[in-house]
């Protein structure tokens, strides 16, 4: 078996210069595989019979029949049963933690973590018809004070649990790292504190020895992790890193360690790699970039939001090509879409009134569900190689609902924000500022994407939420 060359003394110099991350005091092996031998089996790899009817095949967990609903749905001809219809639920933990309650179609209130006859929030999205949720990790997301910077602290002790609640539901696990102490994007991809003033060597050892722990962590604690990204829309950097060369290092870092947490712990993980802004030139230059540099990955996944993003047309072609040229599955790893442009908590929203982007769907819930039904068949339309798609944030909603023109509006604002820095349920805290200036220490607050959840303002269930089932069988209009 071929090793790395890491020695028991780099790894112990690694893992002390990561002791304020969170969750890392899982001991690994000293010498890590190579993926050349310890390659994984593809998680998404069903293939349907030649004899038997494609109908029998892609609808058998929903029927074949349309169902009545309040929404239309057309089927999807074709899916896959086994099609990923997945949601990030990553703020979960910090919003129940901060009162907020959720109720299924029939009023029952939906417990975090349900006791015997009780009701789980995470049965209730396996009922919608979502079989995977993506879960994001900041290595230490709290200042040296331990005050935490908000955006759902999502620590790996948090990723753990909420993995493990998802696991129970028979749910299956996308670990998103960001490789960041916070929100980590096109325009923020600052290294961990602990990581600051490494060089690439230093770096990219730490990098390994992190994800090594955190995923044998994820797995001793029950979560079923069947893929793993390496990074959060690395379209212009990675922990610091803008070089491309030294991106692809980290990278390959990264996915030499899922890879051998997979085999020595004998579980199937995909490796994403996440990028956005997607166009056939930008993803071309990326695509090519990742083969010069020998990366090893399994997965080209992308954002895609309809007021952003373009076409759907654009998006199926884009990653068909990607996936024919390269060998490479593809996916849609965040999107969304508005069904109102009200304001539900007192912070200002990322699509609302004001922000002047295209809407080319009706903002509504059926208008949602349109918008997501669209990238669905977008992804199912390049085959085998379409894995899925995940709704962004489904359930970050109001605190407590604020409206500025009913009495008490004032009081209700200031609770919510006193609520958001005890927290974390808000995008950011005034604590966050130390180590996110330009956007945190600015415009931290509440969630600005709670007009694009798929529950209302008060918790209840939005019909939209049915769209990943009701894409198998298609609806028909009470």
């Amino acid at each position: 078996m071929k090793k790395l060359s890491k020695n028991i003394t780099v790894v112990l110099l690694c893992a002390a210069l990561m002791v304020v991350q969170a969750g890392c005091a899982k001991n690994t092996e000293d010498n890590i595989k190579d993926k050349n031998t310890a390659t994984p089996v593809p998680v998404v790899s069903a293939v349907p019979v030649e004899d038997e009817p494609e109908d029998n095949v892609t609808n058998s967990m929903w029927g074949t029949e349309p169902v009545e609903a309040g929404i239309n749905v057309s089927r999807i001809e074709g899916i896959k049963e086994d099609f990923i219809c997945g949601a990030d639920i990553s703020s979960i933990k910090s919003e129940y933690e901060s009162g907020v309650k959720y109720y299924d179609f029939e009023g029952n209130e939906l417990k975090y973590a349900p006791l015997e006859g009780e009701k789980g929030f995470f049965s209730f999205l396996k009922e919608c018809g979502i079989n995977w949720v993506r879960i994001r990790i900041w290595n230490n997301p709290y200042d040296e004070e331990g005050n935490c910077y908000g955006g759902g602290n999502n620590d790996l002790d948090t990723a753990i649990e909420i993995g493990k609640l998802a696991t129970d539901a028979g749910i299956r696990v996308l670990i998103d790292f960001h490789y960041s102490d916070f929100w980590a994007d096109p325009g923020k991809y600052q290294a961990p504190k602990a990581w600051k003033d490494m060089d690439i060597d230093k770096k990219a050892e730490a990098l390994e020895v992190y994800t090594v722990r955190s995923l044998t962590s994820l797995v001793d604690g029950g979560v079923d992790v069947g893929m793993v990204q390496i990074g959060n829309e690395t379209v212009n950097g990675l922990a610091g890193e803008t070089d491309w060369k030294n991106i692809c290092r980290l990278m390959n870092e990264g996915s030499k360690a899922v890879y051998y947490v997979a085999d020595t712990m004998e579980k199937e993980m995909l490796v994403a790699l996440h990028f956005t802004d997607i166009s056939e030139t930008r993803y071309g230059a990326i695509a090519g970039i990742l083969e010069d540099n020998q990366v090893n990955y399994d997965v080209f996944a992308t954002s895609y939001y309809p007021f952003w993003h373009g076409t759907t047309q654009n998006l199926a072609d884009v990653m068909k090509n990607i996936s024919e040229e390269y060998g490479k599955k593809v996916m849609v790893a965040e999107t969304s879409y508005v069904y109102t442009l009200k304001d539900g908590d007192g912070h200002k929203q990322s699509v609302g009134r004001d922000s002047r982007l295209p809407l080319d769907y009706d903002v509504s819930v059926q208008g949602q569900a349109d918008a997501v039904a669209d990238v669905i068949q977008a992804v199912a339309s390049i085959g085998e190689t379409g894995l899925g798609v995940f709704y962004w944030e489904p359930a970050w909603i109001p605190v407590q609902v604020y409206n500025k023109n009913e009495k008490g509006s004032k009081r209700v604002l200031r609770q919510n924000k006193k609520i958001w820095e005890e927290k974390g349920s808000g995008w950011a805290t005034s604590s966050a500022g130390s180590y996110d200036p330009g956007d945190a220490g600015r415009w931290y607050g509440g969630s600005s994407w709670d007009n694009q959840a798929l529950f209302d303002f008060k918790g209840n269930p939005l019909e939209s939420v049915n769209v990943f089932k009701y894409v198998f069988t298609g609806t028909v209009k009470k």
